[in-house]
């Protein structure tokens, strides 16, 4: 006879629960596909006063580098800041042993920007949200000469 088991909702979960979750899939993980990390990769644009005015923040492992936020300050956006982030972030990437690069884009962000840098469709969720998509995106990445 199974025991009886009750699911529970939980708003404000307790962090040792939700740490206790995380630790029990990544041993599931680490079982199946050996220890792995992820590393944290920033990338800041200053301006001549040291104020930030853009950056990159993503991160690295199991081959891949994820671009999860990429912002420049509205008024020096098409100016090329965006993709000297982006190349710089992805050639740090394959410096660390990444062959691969993905990110998420809003229809009403840039995936046109990031298909203009070779990342490909691979992926998308239509109405995500309600009037726009989600798109899934990938890139090959290659060692420059």
């Amino acid at each position: 006879m199974m025991p009886d088991y009750k699911i529970s909702i939980e708003i404000q979960p307790d962090s040792k629960q939700v740490d206790f979750i995380d630790k029990q899939l990544h041993q599931f993980n680490v079982n199946n596909i050996g220890d792995y990390q992820y590393t944290p990769l920033f990338l800041l644009l200053r301006d001549s006063e040291k104020k930030v005015v853009g950056g990159l923040e993503g991160f690295l492992g199991l081959g891949w580098f994820h671009i999860g936020t990429l912002w420049i300050t509205e008024n020096l956006r098409g100016y090329g800041y965006g993709k000297a982030l982006v190349l710089a972030a992805e050639q740090e990437a394959v410096n660390r042993g990444c062959l691969n690069a993905y990110l998420f884009s809003y229809s009403f962000q840039a995936p046109k920007f990031y298909q203009h840098l070779g990342y490909e469709i691979f992926g998308e969720l239509e109405d995500f949200p309600p009037g726009h998509s989600r798109y899934f995106l990938k890139k090959t990445l290659q060692k420059k000469p």
